[in-house]
């Protein structure tokens, strides 16, 4: 040890001083710190063998429609289970099935639906991406909803092997083969880019495909041979009525199915026509764009314009124009405000990053009244079970 006088004279050197345990002291401090040590061996060979356990025994639930009453099936999850209710559902002596509506739009429902009508929108999906019998799909959207429920009618219509996941934002996380068809949320194939290329034919539905999902489908090196799709419907359409192709040849328009045609009302809102799937023609909220008769484009909804100072605003489309420079989930909304009646308002998920609003004030926005006037981060933005961005919710917690 070194030690330096105050005034700087050379250093000498003192020898350190020891603290001496007593004998019986030391050794129970040497007993505990081997103890300590081998239950910390312990533990860790414990995790060790508990992950090979969940690697071995991890199976996905595999169930062959083609064969369906051939072996009883060990339905063992409460995802599975629900699963089992909905076939009990399905065929049993009833002509209908209830369906929930998702709530993004207002309060959720419960109603009934034909089966024979969610037959026929099977087989228009089937139809378009070419499924065959003993195809294999999975499924990992909950079966309360219509788009878990089409993808078991879809299964059973066609003859399909259908794969069992639980719904969660990684659904692929323990799918080694390549499979025909799955059905996802943006956000679970956001969570999934390293398993996408297993999938021959995806489509993404719950929500619109934002811009910047759309650049890492692009940059994850697919190969051509796979088909993902963006899709349009809702419950009152059993699923989707219309699918535009977001990879490999990305499209800015919807594409009806045959059996479906449409048309505008005098607001510019889709009206859908479809007796396979409903008796009545469906009038939708959604202001569109048509082309060629059977192709749209999606503008915004219209319970969802912002009426600012006299202009009219659809937020959809400065969402997906901000979500080309920032990679967080953003909303737009109009606040009530005495001078412009709605103000617009920027809400973007996340810590409030300055880096994230000069990259928003940099954005040349089409009119100078499409940039907010004012921008709010926070923490979380609510989302219903199914996915969907709440925007009801969201107004009332700012």
């Amino acid at each position: 040890m070194v030690s330096v006088d105050s005034q700087g004279f050379e250093p000498q050197m003192t020898e350190p001083k020891s603290v001496v345990l007593p004998l019986h002291h030391e050794s129970v401090f040497v007993l505990v710190v081997q103890i300590y040590s081998f239950f910390h061996y312990l533990q860790e060979v414990f995790k060790f063998f508990l992950n090979l356990l969940y690697f071995l025994f991890t199976i996905i639930m595999l169930v062959d429609f083609k064969n369906l009453n051939d072996n009883p099936l060990p339905f063992k999850t409460e995802f599975e289970i629900k699963i089992k209710i909905f076939l009990e559902e399905w065929f049993s002596d009833n002509d209908t099935v209830k369906v929930q509506t998702s709530g993004s739009t207002g309060i959720p429902k419960i109603f009934d639906i034909e089966k024979s009508k969610m037959i026929s929108s099977a087989e228009m999906t089937c139809n378009f991406l070419g499924l065959k019998e003993g195809n294999t799909a999975l499924i990992c959207l909950p079966v309360e909803y219509i788009s878990g429920k089409m993808m078991i009618v879809r299964s059973i219509v066609r003859k399909l092997k259908l794969m069992i996941v639980d719904p969660s934002v990684k659904p692929l996380r323990e799918l080694n083969g390549k499979i025909n068809f799955c059905a996802m949320t943006p956000l679970q194939v956001e969570n999934s880019m390293d398993k996408l290329f297993l999938i021959k034919n995806l489509i993404i539905g719950g929500a619109a495909v934002s811009e910047s999902l759309r650049k890492a489908i692009f940059n994850n090196d697919l190969p051509d041979s796979n088909l993902i799709f963006e899709t349009y419907g809702m419950s009152e359409t059993l699923s989707h009525i219309a699918l535009k192709q977001v990879f490999p040849e990305p499209e800015d328009y919807f594409t009806v199915f045959n059996e479906v045609k449409i048309s505008k009302d005098d607001r510019g809102c889709l009206a859908i026509f479809a007796p396979a799937l409903n008796d009545e023609v469906l009038q939708t909220n959604d202001l569109v764009e048509i082309r060629s008769g059977n192709q749209f484009r999606f503008l915004g909804r219209i319970d969802h314009v912002i009426n600012s100072g006299g202009a009219k605003i659809f937020p959809e489309q400065l969402e997906a124009l901000v979500k080309k420079r920032i990679s967080n989930e953003v909303v737009f909304l109009g606040m009530e405000d005495d001078t412009l009646g709605q103000k617009l308002v920027l809400v973007i998920e996340g810590a409030k990053s300055q880096e994230i609003i000069k990259k928003i004030w940099e954005i040349p926005f089409e009119k100078k009244f499409h940039k907010p006037k004012e921008i709010i981060f926070v923490e979380k933005i609510p989302r219903t079970p199914n996915g969907k961005i709440s925007r009801i919710e969201l107004k009332k917690i700012l």
